[in-house]
């Protein structure tokens, strides 16, 4: 499989510099920062965060077809930690990846890296859960999942 979960430019970027932090991640994911991303403190507010993360790995879902029509998830837990105050305009690159998979669950970290700071800025951890849609009971990651996903972050 493969999977177009690196921007070519971000890709570039990686090739010219073999330290920077977003190597390692299967996918890194490009979010604009939105004027209206900032607060009354003149910063994009914390909770933002959490949006581009959820951006970040539905991009990331999408690269393995993990979504399907009997299985939905639901976010169980969710941290950031903020390391600098990002501002209007910029660009985050988000790496995504999966730290570890539960029978019913998984857990993504995130890096969350300034283009116009050359920084990382935050990092984040969330941990979803899979459930049956008909029953709304957790639902085991099918094996074959599984191995998808430890392929495509092998791959990295």
């Amino acid at each position: 499989m493969v999977a177009v979960a690196i921007l070519p430019e971000i890709q570039d970027t990686l090739n010219k510099d073999e330290h920077h932090p977003m190597h390692g991640f299967a996918v890194v994911y490009s979010q604009q920062v939105e004027w209206g991303d900032m607060d009354s403190f003149g910063h994009v507010n914390n909770v933002v965060y959490y949006t581009y993360a959820q951006n970040a790995r539905i991009h990331y879902n999408t690269q393995l077809n993990l979504f399907n029509e009997s299985t939905f998830s639901v976010m169980a837990a969710s941290s950031c930690q903020y390391f600098k105050p990002v501002t209007y305009p910029d660009t985050l690159w988000i790496g995504v990846r999966v730290k570890k998979i539960g029978n019913a669950s998984v857990i993504h970290e995130y890096t969350y890296y300034s283009t116009a700071m050359s920084t990382i800025v935050a990092r984040g951890e969330s941990v979803l859960v899979y459930l049956d849609k008909a029953s709304g009971q957790k639902k085991n990651i099918d094996e074959t999942k599984k191995a998808a996903i430890i392929a495509f972050e092998s791959f990295s």
